[in-house]
């Protein structure tokens, strides 16, 4: 089995890293082409069995920007699928999008018999109006690209019932080859740690973020409403740590010291896995400042089933997938207003009581509902569909 992404490495990818390492559990032999990262820059390397196969990539910047980045990459990915090709003849090919060009290189090797699995991490149509604000030439394509993908896919997989529905209405993939696999936390390989106190510095409360940093994810909103806090509030009993990185990370930095917000806030860039869980440990909540669009509204967001691993309680805007993974785990800001959104952080902050009991609803709904255990399952049933479909 081959497995391409492009927007991340692996094995910081953690969805994809997941479904290798099921697969691999399950027998199968493994491959993945992916771009390089920063701490996983070796352009060949093998991780619990899996070959990884990175490459040079990257941070694009407007429509024409884009279309260089992936006609070059494409051809990067090309290649190195042929030299996975050359070596082990794999049967499967999975594209992990954005973007949704890796369809052509699942075209060529149907040729040979490849089964092409498409699993769906965004909406890039969606994503292209929500980071562009209109549509023309660049977004037709866009969508053109989406539909290919789909006409090509012996299987898709869906990381939520929204993004289903569209395979099966826009995508016009059948049920029978449809399949949702959620991007859960896998509850075998999380080690929770006793709180850290110092990372609070020495704060009655600490608040995370963790995620990407890129135009579509609220951060400057999120910044907004810390500033309601400090500035506004005058509250000064909470430390705000930003884990992750992305291409507004520079400006959200700038914007945090034009705020006068850098006693507040530490941006931590990328973490390892330890580190980011001992800030989970010790954090008294999280946030999911994703504010509501069309993409956003029908998209899961990682973070917040991980906060609730860890006993985390949430703070996000009213999302419909966003509701659907936190449930009664959470409170709900008004749409896109960081005004409320720091009025809910304020209300959790003031309220152990409330904490405790959010927190525990969510460590419930991923150990009975929301865990990789489970979801496991439908990924080998599309493998195994893939394998069957002619």
């Amino acid at each position: 089995m081959c497995i391409i992404v492009e927007n991340l490495t692996v094995p910081v990818d953690r969805r994809v890293w997941q479904e290798a390492r099921t697969l691999t559990a399950a027998g199968y032999r493994v491959s993945i082409i992916c771009p390089k990262g920063s701490g996983f820059d070796l352009s060949r390397e093998a991780l619990e069995g899996i070959e990884i196969y990175r490459h040079r990539i990257w941070e694009a910047s407007g429509p024409f920007g884009y279309l260089l980045e992936y006609g070059w990459v494409l051809a990067v990915e090309f290649f190195l699928a042929l030299r996975v090709y050359a070596r082990t003849r794999f049967r499967v090919l999975q594209a992990c999008n954005p973007p949704d060009t890796i369809f052509l290189i699942g075209l060529f090797f149907k040729l040979f018999g490849v089964r092409f699995i498409f699993d769906h991490h965004d909406l890039n149509p969606e994503l292209f109006e929500t980071k562009f604000q209109r549509k023309g030439f660049f977004y037709r394509l866009v969508c053109l690209a989406e539909r290919l993908t789909f006409r090509t896919a012996d299987v898709a997989i869906a990381t939520n019932d929204s993004y289903r529905e569209i395979a099966l209405t826009r995508g016009g993939i059948s049920s029978e080859r449809s399949f949702v696999v959620r991007s859960c936390p896998d509850l075998d390989n999380l080690r929770r740690q006793p709180p850290r106190p110092a990372l609070k510095e020495g704060r009655a409360h600490l608040v995370v973020y963790l995620g990407v940093m890129g135009p579509q994810d609220g951060l400057d909103l999120l910044l907004e409403s810390i500033r309601v806090l400090v500035k506004d509030e005058n509250r000064s009993d909470t430390l705000f740590v930003l884990i992750g990185a992305g291409t507004e990370l520079p400006s959200l930095k700038s914007a945090a010291h034009a705020h006068g917000l850098d006693e507040a806030v530490r941006f931590t860039g990328r973490l390892p896995d330890e580190e980011v869980g001992a800030y989970f440990a010790t954090a008294d909540l999280g946030v999911a400042p994703d504010p509501k669009s069309a993409m956003n509204d029908k998209s899961t967001m990682n973070k917040i089933l991980e906060y609730m691993a860890y006993g985390l309680p949430v703070v996000l805007y009213d999302l419909t997938e966003g509701r659907r993974s936190a449930d009664d785990a959470a409170l709900y800001a008004r749409d896109n207003n960081p005004i409320d959104f720091a009025r809910q952080i304020a209300k959790l902050m003031d309220s152990e009581a409330l904490r405790r009991e959010l927190g525990r609803r969510g460590r419930r709904r991923v150990e009975e509902r929301l865990n990789w255990s489970i979801e496991k399952q439908a990924l080998l049933e599309a493998y195994q569909t893939a394998l069957r479909h002619q």
